[in-house]
């Protein structure tokens, strides 16, 4: 017996003969088939959304609480950019805490996924996470932020609740001299840079669900269609302003991501591993992460890095920025305790995957929660998130056969949805915390964070779905079964990531 993966899991050393994986949806096309195929997409993506250029909406304040920034009032009827004071200190930390939340793609997680898989792959693991950045990073020029901020600002439910216009597509009208009502005390052009970096680790996420076996082509077209079809709806139904769904509307709290982030991206990835199939040979053959510690010093950067993601979030230098950081850090300690004494109690060693996975399945349950829980709370969120994770790895995957490579869905899917109901259990004032939204009272607002916990989760799962077929469709998902067994590496760039 052998022990591999994150924690402990045992697994028989026996090879059998290789076969066909479930599950595989394979439709290969011409190149000329490829972009019939993406251009049909994009036409009805377009088509889609276009529609809400054709209405305006109108920006207003926002209450505290629902979104990724602390906002002032804003008159209705203004302007979608506004004329306003920034402030020196607050553009400073924005822009450190951008660069901090793009370190945790490049190289944070690029390090942390290449570690864990086999030699073979590790060149395209790096590859995908770095082309997935470059293409996220001009999809949101040209449309991503306009869907996803523009166009909320009525406090009543319109078509704007749920995405945005094309008002500010290719970034026309963001200025330096303005700022989004969003986050006034800042340019926009800091603010647009600060979300996209979370607009580009979210689908870079999802390579660790279908990790080892998939096409580099059918890993851009999945990240390009899947930020288009369910991140932005989600980004701007959560965070856009007070007309939006979630967070303006219903009276979400969620700070940092814990719907637009992680459930999202955990659900998707869960989707994206049933559809895409098991790797060839699992669950019977060992496969072994190739390098430990470079998992090790990816977690190590993606730590750091959580501090521009869930104190940036503030979108200023002031007291939620150190409450959110204070509370990081906590939780994440907190999540790396828990799983490395359950492993210590029940396997008798403590593995050192797994106490760096705990300790992000921690950053990932206090990410809604930092900037609303005080220390307790954290304390709390990060030892039961990562005991959970803990059994969703160990049990959870084992019991239901799927192959979520890298555990996006144990650790961000189910983490996530702790920290996002656990972030209405300890935001009362009694419990340390900074007090519900909109007055919903303590089970009101569980009840709050329960039901957009579902509707995120729904909502993935059926656009990814969506998505992920198209993509099959169109080029095919998986590698033929010689490039899977020989490594992705040389098959899909020509190169290899040692020799």
């Amino acid at each position: 017996m052998m022990q591999f993966g994150h924690g402990k899991c045992f697994v028989a050393l026996q090879f059998e003969p290789m076969r066909k994986p479930p599950c595989r949806l394979s439709v290969k096309g011409s190149w000329s088939m490829v972009m019939v195929w993406f251009a049909r997409a994009s036409v009805l993506s377009l088509l889609l959304f276009g529609l809400t250029a054709l209405t305006g909406a109108a920006e207003g304040p926002s209450p505290a609480n629902a979104g990724p920034a602390i906002l002032v009032p804003v008159p209705v009827g203004a302007p979608a950019a506004v004329p306003l004071a920034l402030s020196a200190g607050d553009t400073a930390w924005m822009l450190v805490a951008s660069a901090l939340v793009l370190f945790m793609t490049i190289p944070g997680l690029a390090l942390f996924y290449g570690g864990l898989v086999r030699t073979k792959n590790v060149l395209t693991i790096f590859t995908q996470c770095f082309a997935v950045c470059c293409l996220v990073t001009v999809l949101w020029m040209l449309y991503g932020y306009s869907l996803a901020f523009s166009g909320a600002g009525a406090a009543a439910f319109s078509w704007h609740s749920l995405i945005g216009t094309l008002d500010k597509c290719c970034l026309i009208g963001v200025t330096p001299a303005t700022a989004a009502p969003q986050a006034p005390t800042i340019p926009e052009p800091v603010f647009v840079l600060f979300q996209l970096t979370f607009a580009i680790i979210t689908p870079a996420l999802l390579i660790g669900a279908f990790a080892e076996r998939i096409k580099f082509s059918a890993v851009l077209l999945i990240s390009a269609l899947w930020l288009t079809v369910v991140y932005l709806p989600i980004c701007h139904m959560a965070w856009a302003g007070p007309g939006a769904l979630m967070g303006g509307l219903w009276g979400l709290q969620d700070l940092a991501g814990g719907t637009v982030v992680e459930v999202n991206s955990g659900v998707a990835g869960l989707v994206c591993c049933l559809m895409v199939g098991r790797r060839l040979g699992y669950p019977r053959t060992a496969m072994l992460p190739h390098n430990s510690a470079m998992c090790i010093s990816g977690a190590c950067m993606l730590w750091v890095g959580w501090f521009g993601f869930n104190a940036g979030s503030a979108g200023a230098a002031d007291g939620v920025a150190a409450r959110a950081a204070l509370t990081t850090q906590i939780a994440a300690a907190a999540g790396g305790c828990s799983w490395m004494a359950i492993e210590w109690w029940r396997l008798r060693k403590p593995g050192a995957l797994g106490v760096v996975t705990g300790a992000v399945a921690g950053l990932v349950g206090i990410t809604p929660a930092c900037g609303t829980v005080g220390p307790l709370g954290a304390l709390a969120i990060g030892v039961l998130c990562g005991g959970l994770s803990f059994l969703a790895v160990t049990r959870l995957k084992r019991r239901f056969g799927y192959d979520d490579t890298l555990d996006v869905f144990g650790v961000h899917g189910v983490a996530g949805m702790a920290g996002l109901i656990l972030t209405g259990v300890f935001a009362p004032a009694f419990l340390g915390g900074a007090g519900c939204a909109l007055d919903h009272g303590w089970g009101g607002q569980i009840a709050v964070q329960a039901g957009c916990m579902a509707l995120t989760a729904g909502y993935s799962a059926a656009g990814t779905a969506l998505v992920v077929k198209l993509v099959d469709l169109a080029v095919g998902l998986r590698v033929d079964e010689a490039d899977e067994v020989n490594g992705l590496d040389y098959v899909q760039h020509g190169e290899v990531a040692y020799t």
